[in-house]
């Protein structure tokens, strides 16, 4: 029996034995779906950067499929390469080149991973339709939260104001640090759409190099109300992954021994 750990305002820490995982609140009220968004838990979750790694994959998904009461043989995994494509599910199968899928189809476990990256997890609460997305500084630069909510109109003729998208944990304007380069393409994407003061501060100077950090969390913000979404349907968890690293993954903590953290959903009545 799971057991709460503790709790804020958005969230529930659940503990199963040694695995930990977070819920939204909101989509608690929910009975009809279940979800979850993994922390370190030590050595008993695991989900690996390759996904070919299978068996690790495979333990890692029996584990916390079995405290969710969960299939594990219903899990689609897509290989994340850092796109702005989000794909309908009906059946189990392979996905590659491919950060976001949805479905209205009962028992299947959309589950994608990161580490530092966002995972959003999306619900239509009158249709029915869930999704989970793997949304890295790429995919946000290319929009990706975006065209999951399109994707959810075009496929289930969803209404925006009836989705719930739930932020989960990742790297935050304190932490993520860029070049001038990646700056400059926030800069020029952005800079039509919303004050640039408000996602990009001037940080300091190292090696010679001027330093910025920009907030990805506003502009997904930004990009799910354009939208639609109603603000109060959005919801952040206000975690950062790199400042709460002995919590969860963090790639700019780990570098290439990083884990990863997973993002899953799942319609269960």
């Amino acid at each position: 029996m799971s057991k709460k750990v503790w709790k804020n305002e958005k969230l529930v820490c659940y503990q199963d034995g040694k695995l930990q995982y977070l819920q939204f609140k909101i989509l608690l009220q929910y009975p009809e779906i279940v979800h979850a968004y993994t922390l370190r838990s030590g050595n008993e979750l695991n989900f690996p950067p390759i996904i070919k790694d299978e068996k690790t994959l495979k333990e890692s998904y029996h584990k916390i499929c079995e405290c969710l009461n969960l299939d594990e043989r219903k899990v689609v995994k897509p290989y994340q390469t850092h796109t702005d494509i989000v794909k309908t599910v009906n059946i189990v199968e392979e996905f590659e080149e491919i950060d976001g899928l949805i479905t209205d189809k009962k028992d299947l476990v959309l589950l994608t991973t990161s580490a530092d990256c966002t995972s959003m997890l999306f619900y239509d609460t009158n249709k029915k339709i869930v999704g989970s997305v793997h949304s890295g500084w790429k995919g946000t630069l290319k929009g990706i939260a975006k065209n999951a909510v399109q994707k959810m109109i075009e496929e289930y003729n969803s209404n925006p104001q009836d989705i719930i998208c739930c932020i989960c944990p990742h790297i935050r304007e304190c932490c993520f640090e860029v070049d001038e380069d990646v700056k400059e393409l926030f800069k020029n994407k952005y800079q039509s759409e919303m004050e640039i003061s408000e996602i990009i501060k001037q940080g300091e100077i190292k090696e010679g190099k001027q330093k910025y950090y920009i907030d990805t969390t506003k502009i997904n913000k930004m990009l799910l109300k354009k939208e639609g979404l109603k603000a109060e349907n959005i919801v952040d968890s206000d975690i950062c992954t790199v400042c709460n690293s002995e919590y969860f993954h963090s790639y700019r903590v780990d570098k290439e021994n990083s884990g990863r953290n997973a993002a899953l959903i799942s319609i269960k009545l």
